[in-house]
């Protein structure tokens, strides 16, 4: 039997038996590596860097520069306050000085005015004593140069609760808005029906009137002889009282009157008084009449 070289046979080596879970080698690589690598590299420059503080010689001098500009500003803020507090006092006191001054001023010119007046009304007066005879009395009366008292009515007017400066309406085609304010219109309406019904005389908040007396308006207000009033509005009016007050309400003005109250909320009222007191006009100026010649 021939012989033959008989090769040991070829033992090869086992491979490593499969992990479990190598089928879910992605999920396993997620739990290993939770974080990026770059969460891990930043987080270790800042454990490197300290707590957030400036690292260099540079920033810090920075900061602190900051820090003592703003002093510098807050401390020169302060002391300026504290330097012009003195001169805007003087100067509000001094302001208040001026002011007590000019208002002093006006009320003694208003005296002399009043001074004045009651000197030219008592000029006046003493004329028509002279030029008027037996009926001086009545002619003052008439004009309005001397008071009077009597029984009479009191008329009080004044603007609706929730009047306004604006609006429109059947008034307003006169000239006249319906805002629920008393117009100077109907002011003269009241005046000229109380006239009518047997009037004597008549004043409105204290201001006499007389056969040359005009009630006007500028804008909102109510002017008497170019003197404006206030709100309520007295009207006072000599006459026999309860008879006055009558006729008054009657009347196409005092009806007037009733309707301003139910359709534009204009508040009103009419009183019988035992006595009522009107100062005399505060001037009287005659435009045309004279005196006749010859008498005493």
């Amino acid at each position: 039997m021939c012989g033959m070289s008989q090769q040991p046979p070829v033992r090869s080596t086992p491979s490593p038996p499969p992990r479990p879970d190598a089928s879910m080698w992605l999920l396993t690589n997620v739990m290993d590596h939770s974080l990026d690598d770059g969460y891990a590299q930043a987080a270790a420059r800042r454990a490197e860097g300290g707590k957030g503080l400036p690292s260099t010689l540079r920033a810090k001098l920075g900061l602190a520069a900051a820090l003592l500009l703003a002093a510098v500003v807050v401390t020169l803020g302060a002391a300026q306050a504290q330097i012009s507090a003195p001169t805007l006092a003087k100067e509000r006191q001094q302001l208040i000085h001026r002011i007590e001054a000019e208002t002093a001023a006006a009320d003694s010119l208003q005296k002399n005015v009043d001074t004045l007046r009651d000197s030219v009304g008592t000029q006046q007066r003493d004329a028509l004593r002279k030029h008027g005879g037996d009926k001086a009395e009545l002619v003052s009366l008439l004009a309005g140069a001397t008071p009077v008292q009597g029984p009479g009515v009191k008329v009080v007017v004044d603007d609706a609760k929730q009047a306004k400066t604006s609006g429109g309406g059947p008034r307003e085609s006169s000239g006249f808005s319906d805002t629920g304010r008393v117009r100077d219109r109907d002011m003269q309406r009241i005046v000229n029906g109380l006239w009518q019904s047997g009037a004597e005389a008549i004043a409105i908040n204290g201001q006499r009137l007389t056969a040359l007396s005009a009630i006007r308006a500028a804008g909102d207000a109510i002017l008497v002889d170019n003197r404006p009033l206030v709100p309520p509005y007295t009207v006072l009016a000599i006459g026999d009282g309860q008879r006055l007050s009558t006729t008054f309400q009657d009347s196409v003005d005092g009806q007037y009157l009733h309707v301003l109250q139910q359709n534009y909320g204009i508040r009103a009222s009419i009183s019988a008084e035992g006595e009522v007191r009107l100062p005399a006009a505060p001037s009287l100026t005659v435009r045309t009449a004279k005196p006749e010649k010859g008498t005493s």
